[in-house]
């Protein structure tokens, strides 16, 4: 019999908790976005170096987060996914604080440094829908995951927008106390949902470096595949985040409003796609099909921001790009979470959040530099081309990797561990 904290797969109250949590992390976390340079601007000494510092503070903060990803991940297979989700948010919430108290740049940094070194809350919480949702249901579940993502995504820069015209750090403060919502939400509502017979027993401090995390993950044939679509196809997404308002305004003159309503598209694309296309196409092409089709799409659309680029600056093909490229990542990123969950057992969930959020944070630190350098140094096309490369390359690695049937997953995994 299942205790009151210790949910059964399926729970009701379980999924509704980690709907709540994950909409107002993510709320939490895209509050700060839009007053977050003009808050380093108060710091530094000359507004040419504005660039410089964000940068430093955004790789200091993702340098944080890929070492400590792993361990976090693998403790919440120890201890609970419950304890990491409290610690995180408690985490959240100082580093926030501190970052608008500000008062000096290393004051600032510090703050970036301690959001990264406790950034195990959207670890966990992938551990925790793989321990409530049957596996035939995570691909899916996943996928309404990514449209609250999207939600949370329009909803908290514009919370942002209009509190920076009463003050630039009230943003920031209410961040903070979003996560210290998280936190004593967790600790009164939040059920345990990792059973005692799933935890691990102890925890190896080879398996939680992150290299050796990547090592031990690409050895198993059941992840390998998956691992390595996982990071060719967040490169060329991560090319479009940090480079897709330079390139509207470079090659079609949009300014802030109109890449304002364009991002708010996306938003609206990946609900539509997470929330309700996604729970049409599993049943009928399963997974794989899922990640194919979504990796096309994205082909699709790099290309048309390629054209853009070069030979037709319409803004017409800017917007469908764009789209196409959302909706394609949001299809295939979700079946992605679920065929990987599948690929490992009960007491791996954690170590496997872990070691995407790591890769996740790698990929964050250098795609924006990787991106740059192909803009400035190549040609404003390249950039997209390349993208359009790796997705193809994708493509071949998906085709050919191991997905296991939702019905098999667990004994696979169980083997493969």
């Amino acid at each position: 019999m299942t205790s009151l904290n210790q949910p059964a797969r399926g729970s009701q109250r379980a999924w509704i908790m980690l709907v709540t949590l994950t909409m107002l992390t993510v709320v939490g976390m895209t509050v700060v976005l839009p007053v977050l340079p003009f808050v380093v601007l108060q710091y530094v000494p000359d507004e040419g170096q504005l660039s410089l510092w964000v940068g430093v503070l955004e790789s200091v903060n993702g340098l944080c987060a890929f070492l400590v990803a792993p361990f976090l991940g693998r403790l919440s297979d120890r201890f609970g996914r419950r304890p990491v989700v409290i610690a995180a948010s408690f985490g959240a919430a100082l580093a926030m604080t501190l970052f608008g108290i500000g008062g000096a740049l290393w004051i600032l940094v510090l703050a970036r440094a301690i959001q990264g070194l406790t950034a195990g809350d959207l670890p966990a919480l992938f551990a925790y829908l793989a321990d409530i949702t049957p596996p035939e249901q995570r691909a899916r579940r996943f996928g309404l995951l990514g449209a609250l993502t999207g939600i949370g995504t329009m909803v908290g820069p514009a919370i942002g927008g209009v509190l920076a015209a009463v003050s630039i750090q009230l943003p920031v403060f209410l961040t903070a106390a979003v996560s210290l919502v998280v936190a004593v939400v967790s600790i009164f509502l939040l059920p345990e949902s990792l059973r005692p017979e799933n935890r691990i027993p102890r925890i190896s401090m080879r398996e939680v470096q992150p290299f050796t995390v990547f090592v031990d993950a690409f050895r198993r044939p059941a992840l390998r595949g998956l691992m390595i679509a996982f990071g060719i196809m967040a490169l060329p997404f991560g090319f479009f985040v940090n480079n897709f308002s330079v390139l509207g305004l470079d090659a079609i003159a949009w300014g802030p409003t109109q890449i304002g309503l364009l991002t708010a598209a996306v938003g609206v694309i990946d609900i539509v796609v997470q929330g309700v296309l996604l729970g049409i196409l599993l049943p009928r092409i399963g997974e794989r099909g899922v990640i194919v089709s979504g990796i096309a799409a994205q082909i699709v659309g790099l290309a048309g921001l390629a054209l853009v680029a070069s030979i037709a600056a319409q803004p017409w093909l800017f917007i469908v790009g764009a789209l196409a490229l959302a909706a394609g990542q949001g299809a295939s990123q979700a079946a992605m979470d679920g065929a990987m969950s599948n690929a490992v057992g009960d007491d791996e969930q954690g170590w496997l959040g872990g070691a995407t959020q790591s890769l996740t944070a790698v990929i964050g630190a250098v795609a924006p530099l990787i991106v740059a350098g192909l803009y400035v140094g190549f040609g404003h096309a390249v950039p997209y081309a390349v993208g359009a490369a790796l997705m193809v390359v994708a493509i071949v690695v998906v085709a050919r990797a191991h997905i296991a049937s939702p019905a098999k997953g667990e004994a696979e995994a169980a083997l493969a561990a």
